[in-house]
């Protein structure tokens, strides 16, 4: 993986983490939330789809609506899950499962269905990144409490959904050769769209999310759609069964938010997964 992909996937992980902090804040917020940040993110990335629109101008509408409509269901199945997991469980648990079942299973689904063959050093630091992942979401072993097994569950759910939309979303910006910006602008839409007839019959509710929780729904809206932009032009310069797991360095920056802002323990044990993880990202940027 070159040098331009390793930076774009490096800064959507501080974006990644960021946003994520802030939805584990929102926890309990649900649908509502959801609806809130798409919205949000659908208006704030407006002038930079019309650059983008105007720039290379309109794709066909075949494929447009093809690739977005897959990816619109696959990812508010994912935001709705992810609240979910965070509203039950610990951002320290449902994270680092979550995004270490997904770039797994992704390298997986890329090899077997993609035909794409990463060489041994892209293997190896998949496989490192993934097992770092693992340290530190289940070094203790797997929770027993019923809270605690729900966030596991969460996690696990939310990751498959993240192999599946990964390998979909590479489809749409390389097979289909839909533009990020407007690909992602899209699609956020779309989730908008989709969640509408829960928000209006809810109102009352969603107010109440936006007042308590307006900081949280802001940051969510600008940075998810920024982490992900730059993961799919990652995509579009190196296979996706390296770029999937190379972005999970986000697990180490949101352990350490967990760790600092949230008051969730263990910093050793975070510590030792992140070394792992920053060993497989090195063995990516060199594969």
């Amino acid at each position: 993986m070159g040098l331009a992909a390793v930076l774009l996937v490096v800064t959507a992980a501080f974006a990644h983490a960021g946003w994520n902090f802030f939805a584990k804040r929102a926890g309990a917020a649900g649908a509502g939330f959801v609806w809130l940040t798409a919205t949000c993110s659908a208006a704030l990335y407006l002038p930079v789809a019309a650059a983008s629109l105007f720039w290379i101008g309109v794709p066909a509408l075949g494929d447009w609506m093809q690739g977005v409509l897959v990816s619109a269901v696959l990812h508010l199945a994912y935001f709705l899950l992810l609240q979910r997991g965070y509203a039950v469980g610990d951002m320290s648990v449902v994270y680092p499962l979550a995004r270490g079942t997904g770039p797994m299973l992704a390298m997986i689904i890329a090899v077997l269905v993609l035909g794409e063959r990463p060489g041994w050093l892209g293997v190896l630091g998949g496989l490192l990144v993934v097992a770092g992942v693992f340290v530190i979401g289940l070094s203790d072993g797997v929770p027993r409490s019923g809270a605690s097994l729900a966030g596991v569950g969460f996690g696990l759910l939310t990751g498959s959904l993240i192999a599946i939309y990964t390998v979909w979303d590479a489809h749409a910006v390389t097979g289909l050769a839909l533009s990020p910006l407007l690909f992602d602008w899209t699609s956020n839409l779309a989730r908008s769209v989709m969640l509408s007839p829960y928000a209006a019959t809810r109102r009352t509710q969603i107010a109440r999310t936006w007042r308590e929780h307006r900081r949280e729904v802001l940051a969510v809206a600008l940075l998810s759609p920024l982490a992900y932009i730059l993961v799919l032009f990652a995509m579009q310069l190196a296979p996706v069964s390296l770029v999937a797991p190379a972005r999970e360095l986000s697990i180490v920056l949101a352990g350490l938010l967990a760790w600092r802002l949230l008051g969730e323990a263990q910093p050793i044990r975070r510590m030792t997964g992140a070394v792992v993880v920053l060993a497989g990202v090195v063995l990516l940027g060199i594969a």
